[in-house]
């Protein structure tokens, strides 16, 4: 590949999977502690260990009816869109993300044993996991996101020093 090509497509493509990966990390990270806290609650105990008895073929059900469940969050946006609440709407989509992703995360790792037992879910599975992997190696490979998270990791340092100090007094 020409060398000045590539360049021109790290300074692109880059900072975009550095984001993706700073927020996905981020993200699962909370809502994984999130959805365990919630897990914890009878009702939905029951509802995951229900869930876990699935056969795999409404497992991979199970796993898509989030994504409907959210469509009235889809459409709230479009409504908010074409009225001209553009914050609204903003406030929709951020709102249907971070939830979506909570359940459907929640919903994978309770169901990928059962889902893995379908041969063409255990491809894509073993795929996306590898690519997944090897663009995280990648991004956290680069000095601009090492730079990046030393600086994170001092912030969050001074953050709890702050925080332990107001707490002592």
């Amino acid at each position: 590949m020409n060398r000045r090509f590539q360049r021109i497509l790290e300074l692109l493509l880059v900072p975009i999977a550095a984001a993706i990966v700073f927020v996905e990390e981020t993200l699962i990270l909370y809502l994984n502690r999130a959805t365990a806290a919630l897990a914890r609650w009878e009702p939905v105990a029951r509802f995951e260990a229900w869930l876990k008895t699935l056969p795999p073929w409404a497992a991979l059900l199970a796993l898509v009816a989030p994504w409907l469940l959210l469509l009235p969050i889809k459409f709230a946006t479009l409504w908010f869109l074409a009225n001209g609440r553009v914050v609204l709407a903003f406030i929709a989509v951020v709102s249907g993300k971070v939830i979506g992703t909570a359940i459907i995360a929640r919903f994978y790792r309770i169901l990928r044993p059962t889902l893995i037992l379908l041969p063409w879910f255990a491809h894509v599975d073993a795929w996306f996991w590898r690519w997944h992997d090897w663009l995280y190696a990648f991004v956290r490979a680069l000095p601009a996101w090492q730079k990046t998270m030393e600086i994170v990791r001092r912030l969050r340092l001074r953050l709890k020093e702050l925080v332990s100090g107001f707490f002592a007094r």
